[in-house]
């Protein structure tokens, strides 16, 4: 009898813990993709893109990026990662407007809008960030 009793303490114990669980909710939050920084003429602009397909604009609330923009920041994230492994940085040349700075896991790449002739990813992005300002975040 008594060993009746401990096994069914443990099975509702068990019931439980995986009902506090279940009921509370795991609130899983997706990783932040890349965290990117635009600057020169006119304001800065920051953008956290993350994965689960939100950005925050300049530090504001997150909001809702449409899925070709989030098909293309994962793709933004894929192909710079091994630059950001090597942190590449690429100093910006006379003519330059736009510098950005790309934060990932792999590490930093920072450009120039010069540098984006010679480098497609790199022209994929600066493209990517204006979509992103007027279509997500409202910006001109």
């Amino acid at each position: 009898m008594r060993r009746a009793w401990t096994t069914l303490r443990a099975g509702a114990a068990t019931f439980a813990v995986v009902f506090a669980v279940v009921g509370c909710g795991l609130n899983v939050q997706s990783a932040d993709l890349f965290a990117l920084t635009r600057t020169g003429q006119g304001t800065t602009l920051t953008l956290l893109v993350n994965d689960g397909g939100t950005i925050r604009c300049d530090g504001a609330k997150a909001k809702p990026l449409n899925d070709a923009l989030l098909i293309g920041a994962r793709d933004l994230a894929d192909n710079l990662a091994g630059d950001a492994g090597k942190n590449l940085a690429l100093p910006a040349g006379p003519g330059t407007v736009f510098t950005y700075r790309i934060k990932l896991q792999q590490g930093t790449v920072t450009f120039s809008d010069r540098d984006t002739a010679h480098h497609p990813i790199l022209a994929q992005t600066e493209l990517f960030t204006a979509q992103v300002a007027q279509q997500a975040c409202g910006l001109n």
